[in-house]
């Protein structure tokens, strides 16, 4: 069974690790700051969402088949090739001479992004004992903290003082220093033998869920469109299930998805990625266009999230130490509706302090439950699916943020259409798609009502998918079998 020397160097691991989620981490806050610049020198706005969707289609579809290979071939070198693709298209991205090469390039970095958040996750579970792992994985989620902190400064700085091509080859040494110290100080050995790769199953895999990913999104599609892409969806899924009961070493386990304790932390993985990405997306619109607050006041409300997350993930070994691992996962459940109905109470005269309160305490309950599910699925497994089980739960968080954000923005177009005629409806979509639109919006009554109006009404969309991860939080089987770390000098 593969396992690793005590040559191991934990705290010399865990800081390569770090900067290997740094540097993933910042990618998506330092681009979106930089990308006004980009298109003002490349051309080409009809292509701007596109610079950040192949970025995350890319990166979602294949955090499940990197837990695969770093199963089959370990973490070190899935790992490494993972993080050698994204710094060569980061290289490439520096270099695009048009809009369209730099998607294509973006493509590439996203093939790379993928490997990095699964492994880095299965890599903690395969040095740490359950009660111990909560600290090493804070530390590694504190790095998404601190880069949405810095990655809009560092942007700003990169692009009045160099050139654009900086903020994606400003990795390069990041990558190069991450990949030195996985080589040095990760140590483990892999049993050898004949490896059959999945490449039809990967392939049919990733044209399901890319075509999926698109429908959600790209919903003012035309309905041809829409339906193609829906026809593609299920082809490609049906054939991809038909592969995996067939393929003699499948790439993605049915059996292990399907497994009680996986399959449950997953769904409320899931809807909980549902719940958050609906507060990430609206609460700045209510900061701003209702509150009358500025962006940046908007962003610190969304900041306290980031904190409250690693904060709970710091502190979860002692919570399952002292109310143990089914009281800590259910509290962390329950937080979300507390959050969710905090920002029921909001009103146009309210605090912006009321918001972050509510904000803090979703991703303090986000925090305990993302981190008890994974440490959960990582305990009920062997080495050799360590690393698919541990994908599954961070491929389910992603695919529910998509949802979550589809659900929601719907819910937010209905509201308006509901509580406005078709004049002032009008007005609305005019002012949440002009980028200044939002200063304008707390200046006119009618606009800043309707809003106010449509948002609490996706503020009990987000209240009922918090009661709905709650509720699933209690459906998780805690079979805890504890596994000693392995032995370290």
């Amino acid at each position: 069974m593969p396992s690793t020397p005590p040559r191991t160097r934990r705290p010399l691991v865990v800081a390569s690790l770090m900067l290997a989620t740094f540097m993933a981490a910042i990618e998506a806050t330092i681009v979106a700051t930089a990308m006004p610049r980009i298109v003002g020198e490349l051309g080409g706005f009809a292509y701007y969402s596109w610079v950040f969707a192949a970025f995350l289609l890319a990166q979602t579809t294949t955090t499940v088949i990197y837990g695969k290979l770093a199963d089959m071939f370990g973490r070190k070198p899935s790992l490494i090739l993972g993080i050698s693709l994204f710094l060569f298209g980061s290289l490439l991205c520096g270099i695009a001479w048009s809009m369209p090469s730099l998607i294509l390039f973006r493509l590439l970095q996203g093939l790379g992004a993928g490997a990095i958040q699964p492994i880095t996750s299965t890599v903690v579970g395969d040095l740490y004992k359950l009660e111990e792992r909560g600290k090493a994985q804070g530390l590694i989620s504190s790095v998404w903290a601190t880069s949405a902190v810095m990655g809009p400064l560092a942007g700003g700085v990169i692009v009045d003082n160099l050139s654009w091509a900086w903020i994606f080859w400003i990795n390069i040494p990041i990558g190069f220093i991450a990949i030195a110290g996985f080589t040095m100080f990760l140590k483990e050995t892999v049993e050898h033998k004949k490896r059959s790769i999945d490449y039809l199953g990967a392939a049919l895999f990733s044209i399901a869920i890319i075509s999926l990913l698109i429908l959600l999104t790209e919903t003012k599609a035309e309905i041809a469109t829409l339906l193609g892409l829906g026809l593609v969806c299920v082809v490609s899924g049906f054939l991809f299930l038909h592969q995996e009961r067939r393929a003699a070493e499948p790439m993605i386990s049915l059996a292990l998805w399907s497994r009680r304790l996986v399959a449950s932390c997953n769904l409320a993985t899931l809807v909980a990625g549902m719940t958050l990405i609906g507060l990430t997306t609206v609460l700045p619109l209510y900061v701003q266009g209702v509150l009358g607050r500025s962006p940046i006041t908007a962003g610190f409300t969304l900041t306290a999230l980031v904190v409250g997350w690693p904060l709970a993930v710091s502190l979860s070994g002692r919570f399952f130490r002292r109310f143990g691992i089914r009281n800590t996962l259910r509290g962390g459940g329950l937080m979300f509706p507390l959050g969710a109905a905090l920002l029921l109470l909001l009103a146009p005269q309210s605090s912006p302090m009321l918001a972050a309160v509510g904000s803090f305490v979703m991703g303090f309950g986000m925090g305990l439950l993302s981190i008890t599910s994974i440490v959960l699925i990582q305990d009920s497994v062997e080495w050799s699916m360590r690393g698919s089980a541990t994908a599954s739960n961070i491929f389910a968080r992603s695919l529910g943020s998509t949802l979550g954000a589809t659900v929601l923005g719907a819910i937010l177009n209905i509201g308006i259409s509901r509580l406005a005629s078709d004049s002032i409806a009008s007005r609305v979509h005019d002012v949440l798609e002009s980028p200044s639109g939002l200063l304008r919006a707390a200046g006119d009554p009618l606009v800043q009502n309707v809003l106010a109006g449509a948002l609490h009404l996706t503020f009990w969309g987000v209240l009922s998918l918090a009661l709905l991860a709650f509720a699933m939080s209690w459906l998780i089987p805690i079979e805890h079998h504890s596994r000693e770390a392995v032995p370290r000098r």
